[in-house]
Order: structure tokens, then sequence, then C-alpha cells
């Protein structure tokens, strides 16, 4: 096993890929990291003519094609955390067992928990490879997830359902998650919006801030705001602007026309 440990990153975008070149050498100083061709015909010439590295930060849309092919044709002997702009495929990747993703705009606290659940499990790529890449290339040819579909509601002597596909968006107000149905009833959740954000089907819910996890169904529309952000109205209406920031608005984009 090699004494520095080397991680590549793979990903058709130049300044995110220098962004996260940035981050995880802060993270991880004693990395040596380095930047891949963000193509699939270039990420390959690079794989035959190196040693593999450790870890492989790898976007799953490339510029000429996806994570898919570039894992078919090379099949690397190490570890791979996937980045992405869309959660769709994310939520495939990490179906597998120890498997990690990173949505864009890549956030330094989730890009250091995928960072050490690498490691702790790092001993496991090393020793059986060649599963791990088949696992991995298998979860992405055959997304299976359930999803959730009710929340169980309460109130001081009585329970009852609340039907996900009732629930217009839900929000966090002071460490407090709320779900708001069409009609304007809210009603509080014990979960947090990280934890909804999984277990939501990605094609109907998306997040749109840290505050807010928007159903497809409740936009009412979208305009133009400033700074390329966009500002989202919703019904039943929020008590206040539901903005998306500039970061977010190209997966926004490709989310509403999925």
């Amino acid at each position: 096993m090699k004494n520095q440990l080397k991680a590549v990153i793979i990903e058709d975008e130049i300044p995110a890929a220098r962004l996260l070149h940035s981050m995880v050498s802060s993270l991880r100083p004693q990395w040596n990291v380095e930047i891949v061709p963000g193509s699939v015909d270039d990420a390959v010439a690079w794989f035959t003519s190196h040693d593999h590295p450790d870890l492989i930060f790898l976007d799953i849309h490339l510029a000429d094609g996806d994570a898919f092919d570039f894992l078919s044709a090379i099949k690397p002997k190490c570890a791979v955390i996937f980045t992405t702009a869309y959660d769709q495929y994310a939520i495939r990747a990490f179906s597998v067992n120890s498997i990690d993703y990173i949505l864009k705009p890549v956030e330094e606290k989730r890009l250091a928990e995928a960072v050490s659940k690498f490691e702790s499990l790092r001993h496991q790529y090393w020793t059986d490879s060649e599963h791990y890449i088949e696992m991995l290339l298998d979860a992405l040819k055959h997304p299976e997830k359930k999803y959730r579909s009710r929340f169980l509601i309460s109130s001081t002597d009585k329970y009852w359902p609340l039907n996900v596909e009732d629930v217009a968006y839900f929000y966090s107000e002071n460490r407090t998650t709320f779900a708001v149905t069409p009609g304007g009833k809210e009603y509080v959740l014990d979960l947090s919006l990280n934890k909804l954000e999984e277990e939501l089907d990605p094609e109907q819910f998306f997040r749109v801030n840290r505050q807010m996890i928007l159903n497809v169904d409740a936009i009412d529309r979208a305009v133009s705001s400033f700074k390329g952000r966009i500002k989202v109205m919703v019904q039943p209406p929020f008590k206040s602007d539901i903005v998306i920031s500039e970061g977010k608005t190209s997966a926004f984009k490709l989310w509403l026309n999925y």
C-alpha cells in the first residue's frame, strides 16, 4: 500500500474541479490530490497510463458521457465518491453499501463526512475492489430505491398518517421541521431536512436551500432574480421569499425539466 494516499478528481467543469481540489487539499493536506481531465475518453487514457489512485471524486455527468461509461471501461481499483448537481443520480450511487456522494455545490461539512467514511472503510476497497466496482456498476444500471410514502402525525391522544404526496413543501425553523399541505395546514415532523432529503423521491422533491424542500406540484411559477438566482412562488404561499442560489439554479432547472 502506498505511503501517501492519492486522490484524483474527474470533473468536466474546470472551476468546480479546482474548487474541490482546494477543499480536499485543505481538509487533508497530507494527501496527493490531482485533477484528471473531465471526459470519459481523457479519463480512461489517464488511468491507462498511470497507477490507480486510492480514491476518485467522480462527477456523474462528464463531457462526453457519464460515470457508468468511465467505470465500465477502466474498472478502477479504488474507492469512488460521486459528485453531482442532481441527487436522483446520487441516490442511485448511495444505494450501494460503502459508497458515498456529494451534492453540488459542495459543502465543507458534507465533504468531510464523505472523506471520513472513506477512511473508515478503506480496507474494504483494497481487499475486494473487483466486487466493489461490479456492485457500483450494477447500482448505476438498476437504481432501485424505496422512498418514504407517509409520516405518522401525533397529537396529545391520537395518531394519523400523512401521505408524502399530500405535502406541498417542508421547511425548517428554529430547529423544527414542518410539513405543509396544499390547504395550508402545518404539521411538526421529528425529522431533519437532511434526513428527509435522503428519504424523499428526488423526481418529486427538491432541496431548494437549507431551509426548504419543495414538491414540484406546489410550484406556481419561478422567475429570474438578482445575481443569477431564481425566485419561486408556491401554493400555498410561503411566509417569506423562496430564493434559489446561483449555485443551485442549473440543478433546479434540470429537475423541473426531468
